[in-house]
């Protein structure tokens, strides 16, 4: 290998192109000990994203080797997709599983394990698969194992019968499709994109011990006073931006700092990288914005291999009611408003066709150009099947104009639009530079938090009154 090559300033990972040139690289055959070639090439696939291609020859022996391994990062949670499948559409969506993700359908008390490599699918697909896999040694199961016979039989006419569902969507679900996969790389096809799907429900969840060994993050040897502390630092921790983001998000959060005030001090404690579990530092500092309340500022720094993250949070006690905030959006100055959107806080701009659910990117302390720029960069990274040859055309060519729609408008080109936050917490602000007469453009709403959100809350389970009478009955 060149030093050209290793000190290039050229991306890693590259899209599959006439330009992109594979790595030879001699290595050593482990079946007549001679030296033979490994080609690597390092490319970008869509729906995959970065992959690692292999292939070893040996002039020796003639040994030939080929392997196809992911180039990409292990996300900071592990993911479950939850698809309600009520008709054809539904089992036409495509599917990435990660050679990681466990499959199950509740309905049916089947689980599929880890397969031995990554595919690209759709739920039908899958399916048909399981059906093929069970059934391949049905003749010999019914002699020796009469039992377990009639059982995959029951379990087999059950998939063959959800394989026939109605071409229109009756609303009754007849399984329930589950995706697991502790590496947060699996995905379920939105069909409605960019907006949120009603059938399609994700979940994200700090790993379990074994789910760490299985991926070989956590030695399985190691004690368990060495996995408790891990499991002390992913307890709290929530969703991170991308790398691309936090430059421009924390000189944002820096910058209000040092105008909130230079009199605080900012704190520092030790802390482990989330990405490399090697000792960092976390800088914390309360900031007062005016005309709403305190806010916490909290970044993190990795010198080792370079990780990047910052949080914003709330101060102060629970609001008693939850808050909309509806800002008509008339100029371009309006879009160098602040904006406080917090991590409980829903937003949607009907104009764009554009309504993103509570949790969508987490807490984030911007303007209301630059939140536009990050629904508009995320969106586009983060929806894998809307790219690629297997797209349908029609889908993508509306997405693609959604996004052009969505940068239109952050560049000040469609105007005017309605820009809502509702935040049941209350803990979200858009700036009044009217302050502090009331902004003509911007209506402030509060409203009762209904008991659904209560609970996604954590809000029914606490108790402040008698509390230690309810300790002692229990």
């Amino acid at each position: 290998m060149s030093t050209e090559n290793v000190f290039s300033s050229d991306p890693l990972f590259r899209d599959l192109d006439a330009e992109v040139t594979g790595t030879e690289i001699e290595s050593l055959c482990m079946r007549c000990h001679q030296n033979g070639t490994t080609r690597l090439l390092l490319t970008r696939i869509p729906h995959f994203k970065s992959i690692i291609l292999m292939a070893f020859e040996c002039p020796h022996c003639g040994l030939r080797n080929n392997e196809v391994q992911s180039g990409e990062a292990i996300q900071e949670y592990g993911q479950t997709c939850e698809l309600r499948c009520t008709c054809k559409a539904d089992l036409s969506r495509q599917v990435v599983r990660n050679s990681t993700a466990t499959i199950s359908i509740p309905e049916f008390e089947f689980t599929a394990p880890p397969a031995t490599n990554s595919t690209l699918t759709t739920v039908e697909g899958l399916v048909m698969r399981f059906i093929e896999d069970l059934a391949s040694d049905q003749e010999q199961r019914k002699e020796a194992m009469p039992d377990v016979y009639q059982a995959i039989e029951n379990l087999l006419e059950k998939l063959r019968v959800a394989l026939t569902l109605p071409e229109e969507d009756t609303g009754v679900a007849a399984f329930t499709f589950v995706l697991d996969d502790p590496s947060g790389n699996s995905y379920v096809e939105n069909l409605c994109a960019p907006m949120s799907d009603p059938k399609l429900k994700i979940h994200h969840y700090n790993r379990t011990r074994d789910q760490m060994i299985q991926m070989g993050m956590l030695n399985p040897d190691a004690d368990d006073a060495q996995w408790n502390e891990r499991e002390k630092q992913l307890i709290g921790q929530k969703r991170r931006i991308d790398i691309r983001e936090e430059m421009e998000a924390a000189k944002k959060i820096m910058l209000a700092a040092r105008q909130a005030t230079e009199a605080q001090e900012i704190l520092t404690f030790p802390a482990n990288c989330s990405s490399c579990n090697i000792p960092c530092e976390t800088r914390m500092q309360m900031v007062d914005i005016p005309h709403f309340q305190e806010v916490i500022i909290m970044s993190t720094t990795c010198e080792s291999c370079g990780y990047k993250s910052n949080e914003v949070k709330c101060g102060g006690a629970i609001s008693p009611k939850g808050k909309r905030i509806t800002l008509k959006v008339e100029d371009k100055d309006d879009l160098s408003r602040d904006i406080l959107k917090s991590e409980t806080s829903s937003f949607k701009i009907p104009e764009l066709d554009l309504d993103m659910l509570a949790g969508t990117m987490g807490g984030r302390f911007t303007t209301i150009e630059g939140l536009l720029n990050q629904v508009h960069d995320e969106l586009k990274s983060r929806i894998p099947f809307l790219g690629g040859d297997s797209a349908e055309s029609d889908r993508k060519e509306r997405f693609i104009q959604f996004l052009n729609r969505l940068k239109d408008a952050s560049d000040g080109n469609v105007l005017p639009f309605t820009l809502t936050l509702d935040d049941p917490m209350a803990h979200s602000y858009i700036q009044n530079i009217y302050a502090p007469d009331p902004d003509p453009n911007m209506l402030n709403e509060e409203y009762e938090r209904t008991f659904e959100q209560n609970e996604d809350l954590g809000l029914n389970d606490i108790v402040v009154d008698n509390y230690e009478q309810g300790n002692q009955a229990n």
